[in-house]
């Protein structure tokens, strides 16, 4: 019996692989591999496609946190609130520059943060509020905005959706190969509204220098190159039409039953379905009968960030966070690519089907 991944990002790929080898053949031919054509070309592009003035290529979604955090002068002595159920790189990104991450409790229902626990956890060192898209789903911006401090929208899953890039002073964005926009290997971008904070942010980048003679900040490293700009060129222009075939593919879980066996993610408008993540009081016994139907699954995030080792040294403990605690132990995402099938889709739901019947 075939093996169903969780992700195929080849099948979506594998159509325009024509177009990328002439895209590799003008790179190679053109003979400028960093800070080139391409990548001027490409975050012309995006910041179009996002409704920002400036957008800023780096090396991989990471830097882009750090270099916004560093552009805005946050570090030591700083609070920077984020959620606990998000991917390290949130965490560890603050952290990185000396600031200290304030982990706020989730929605049980979006997974993305709650306002009101948000505002509770504001404090006089508070710089920041970073709220994450999680698994492409919209955080409530609006609501996080009135809360005074600056935004910054870690928006690595959400690229895409119409609502990011909107409230937040930057956006931050990953092309890692799993994501909805992505490269064909590490590359990153951050979106700005304020041409000053883009400007910093584009020095720092390259060494803190406009032309590798004159620096005038401590900086980074962190380029996006020719080669992966060319492919988010290309991936760029199919980018919507991928969207609206991940959003059928949902739907269509759900017209198959897949919330009458467990708790799907509800839709709305912005949702540009990153992954497709179910929760389950039985999600262990679920996830190791799809597995012996050869059916990928995923579980996200445990322990979660507030109960891992390299940030211990903030003093959370189990229970700090219940709802994040608890939404850790039951989540588990299924297939979900752009062009998945329609029986691919009722193996999974099948497999579910079987093993949810099952006394937990």
């Amino acid at each position: 019996m075939p093996t169903i991944p969780l992700i195929d990002v080849k099948a979506q790929y594998a159509p325009l692989i024509a177009e990328l080898q002439q895209a590799f053949a003008d790179v190679l031919d053109d003979g400028r591999f960093i800070l080139g054509p391409n990548l001027a070309a490409y975050e012309e592009e995006a910041a179009a496609y996002l409704g920002v003035p400036r957008t800023i290529g780096v090396g991989n979604g990471t830097d882009a946190i750090v270099i916004v955090l560093d552009a805005l002068g946050i570090g030591p002595g700083d609070e920077v609130i984020c959620p606990s159920f998000t991917f390290y790189a949130t965490a560890e990104s603050i952290a990185r520059r000396g600031a200290t991450p304030v982990f706020a409790e989730i929605d049980p229902v979006t997974m993305n943060l709650d306002p009101e626990d948000v505002a509770a956890r504001i404090t006089p060192r508070t710089k920041a509020i970073m709220p994450v898209h999680l698994f492409g789903r919209p955080a409530p911006l609006a609501e996080l905005a009135e809360l005074g401090p600056l935004l910054i929208e870690d928006a690595a899953q959400a690229f895409g959706s119409p609502d990011v890039a909107g409230h937040g002073i930057a956006s931050t964005f990953s092309f890692y190969p799993t994501k909805n926009l992505f490269a064909l290997g590490d590359g990153g971008l951050v979106a700005v509204r304020d041409e000053e904070l883009g400007e910093r942010i584009r020095l720092l980048r390259f060494h803190g220098s406009k032309a590798k003679k004159v620096f005038e900040y401590i900086g980074y490293n962190s380029r996006l190159d020719e080669i992966q700009a060319a492919v988010l060129r290309i991936f760029l222009r199919h980018l919507d039409d991928w969207t609206r075939l991940r959003r059928e593919a949902a739907e269509r879980y759900r017209e198959l039953g897949l919330g009458e066996l467990v708790e799907v993610p509800e839709d709305e408008p912005g949702h540009v379905y990153h992954l497709f993540v179910c929760r389950s009081q039985q999600r262990d016994a679920i996830r190791a009968a799809l597995a012996d139907e050869g059916i990928a699954t995923g579980e996200y995030y445990l322990p979660p960030l507030h109960l891992q080792p390299a940030l211990a040294y903030l003093g959370y403990e189990e229970g700090s966070l219940p709802v994040t605690e608890q939404l850790a132990r039951e989540n588990f995402s299924v297939p979900l690519w752009a062009g998945i099938d329609a029986a691919t889709q009722e193996r999974v739901v099948d497999a579910v089907r079987q093993a949810a019947t099952v006394p937990a």
